[in-house]
């Protein structure tokens, strides 16, 4: 590398090279006090004597001492061994389903399969599993279930909305207009209140349905509007010369969207979707305001009644960031890498 290419990567005038000087340094001096802090004078041990003793270091025993709630939230100690098992099995057939390879007719046997078997791992009172109500769920098996189940029931919904806001029936195109800017016009977490406030009274009389249930109904609804105009867009993608030449040649119009459309629009929205899954990931954290404790909850759960590791709460939001960061760095990832496979 010539002296002249280094200029202009750098800037190629004083000013320019003065700038990036000056946010190196900064760069350089906040990247020393953070490793300062957060591992040369960290406690990395459950000590709480020790953390209040080191003033100048993270105390990262916090989360050695409360990982079991920040993980599994309110779930019974004895029966943690449900939800890690649940966790790993959806967890196992998500990774699965992002193999182009595998989709395939039995992979959609493969979800019907195993959603329930992870609904009745963590549920329990069958084969002699000890009954745990949604109620004590918690933690990142939640996070994970909501978001995978959330996702599973909006996509659909969203397709059929995108399908229908470009039909040739003004009916449909107004019914399904209407609904997309009515729901995208409110904030989740107003969605999520009416799900677990408004719509019991709306069921008929004796029966309430699980609060977990109508959270997810709640975000299915919500989700599947912004996923509709998402499918809208690449719909608009496909050239109209493409449908044009493929009804000329016969095929049913069904036919037509799920053999020439479909295929390009998704490929052609797969950003826009990594992105509606990585919103959908963190949006699961307003759950705690109805009482489902996630693992954004679960650290208030763990903190608040426990006076003596309760001042540590910023190194419990920096893990609970982390594991967050992790999860949406692997979506993005495999986002490009999908990109460029399809």
């Amino acid at each position: 590398m010539t002296a002249r290419t280094v200029w202009k990567e750098l800037g190629g005038t004083p000013l320019r090279l003065a700038t990036s000087a000056g946010l190196g340094l900064v760069l350089g001096w906040v990247c020393i006090h953070v490793v300062d802090w957060a591992v040369l004078h960290a406690v990395f041990r459950a000590d709480a004597g020790a953390c209040r003793a080191a003033r100048h270091g993270a105390c990262w025993g916090v989360v050695v001492e409360k990982w079991r709630v920040l993980v599994f939230g309110r779930y019974p100690y004895e029966a943690q061994w449900r939800p890690a098992v649940a966790t790993a099995l959806l967890a196992g057939v998500t990774l699965l389903s992002a193999w182009p390879g595998a989709w395939r007719r039995g992979l959609a046997l493969l979800w019907a399969v195993a959603l329930p078997a992870a609904v009745l791992l963590m549920r329990g009172g069958v084969v002699g599993l000890e009954p745990v109500p949604t109620s004590r769920w918690g933690g990142l098996p939640l996070t994970i279930g909501l978001t995978v189940v959330a996702l599973a029931l909006a996509f659909p919904l969203g397709l059929a909305l995108a399908l229908a806001r470009r039909s040739r029936w003004p009916l449909a195109r107004t019914l399904a207009a209407s609904w997309i800017e009515l729901v995208r016009g409110v904030p989740l977490i107003s969605v999520l209140f009416m799900a677990s406030f408004l719509l019991p009274l709306l069921w008929p009389a004796g029966w309430r349905p699980d609060v977990l249930l109508r959270v997810l109904i709640g975000m299915a609804i919500f989700i599947a509007a912004y996923l509709a105009e998402t499918i809208r867009g690449g719909l608009q993608a496909v050239p109209r010369g493409q449908v044009d030449a493929a009804v000329a040649l016969g095929m049913a119009p069904w036919a037509v969207q799920r053999h020439i459309v479909l295929p390009q629009a998704l490929r052609a929205v797969v950003p826009a979707l990594t992105n509606s899954v990585v919103g959908t990931l963190k949006d699961t954290s307003l759950v705690t305001v109805v009482g489902l404790y996630e693992l954004t909850g679960a650290l208030g759960l763990a903190l608040g009644g426990d006076p003596v590791w309760r001042p540590f709460y910023l190194e419990g939001y920096l893990f609970i960031a982390l594991v967050y960061w992790v999860l949406c760095f692997g979506l993005s990832r495999y986002s490009r890498w999908l990109e460029a496979r399809l």
